[in-house]
């Protein structure tokens, strides 16, 4: 096997991986907290936000799985243009999860690193909205049509799910809903991304 040939796995493993985060991470959560229950802790199976699990029992899978994408972007390598945006996002990634959203009755502190939050993670989704968008689709090639379109969708959706959470968030809407606009929002969002990197890990017809 030559190196054109690793470095083309190594890419397609990479992709998945971080595909495979955002499809499980947003049933995971909810998942977790239930089984938690079950097992007599106490804690919120299903809190306001997919950032608001820090404070639910599975702590530990929200910020572990946000280093791992944090990691598996920052160890992304495909041309000069991706890999500076792809490290961009992986530390944004990691802030994330190493800065909290803040509770509901917040300090002056943790609101200040809950703001920080806010803004990575904004910008982590943006710029794995700008992957679907820029990076994943050939326009020049119309034999892949359905697939750059597919792409710009998902890279659409992210993006929209992403404003929505935005709003929802600052207005408060739909807070004492027991499935919030923003979790919805949040989660639609992350699977938006995960699918479009998990098809751009099996897409054989993308620029290598």
């Amino acid at each position: 096997m030559g190196n054109g040939d690793q470095d083309r796995i190594t890419v397609q493993r990479l992709r998945f991986g971080i595909g495979t985060i955002g499809v499980l991470l947003p049933p995971a959560l909810p998942i977790g907290n239930w089984i938690f229950v079950q097992a007599g802790h106490h804690t919120e199976i299903l809190p306001s936000s997919m950032s608001s699990s820090y404070y639910t029992a599975t702590r530990n899978i929200f910020v572990g799985a946000l280093c791992a994408l944090g990691v598996f972007l920052i160890g992304y390598r495909f041309n000069k243009r991706d890999d500076r945006w792809s490290t961009a996002a992986g530390i944004f990634a990691i802030g994330v999860a190493t800065f909290p959203t803040a509770p509901k009755v917040p300090t002056t502190s943790q609101s200040v690193i809950g703001y920080f939050h806010l803004s990575f993670a904004a910008i982590l989704l943006g710029s794995l909205a700008g992957f679907c968008i820029s990076s994943f689709r050939d326009p020049a090639d119309d034999s892949r049509r359905t697939a750059n379109r597919g792409y710009l969708t998902a890279g659409i959706l992210i993006i929209a799910f992403l404003v929505i959470a935005v709003v929802a968030g600052v207005t408060h809407w739909g807070d004492n809903w027991k499935l919030t606009p923003l979790y919805a929002c949040e989660a639609l969002s992350v699977w938006s991304f995960g699918g479009a990197w998990i098809a751009a890990a099996i897409d054989r017809g993308m620029r290598w």
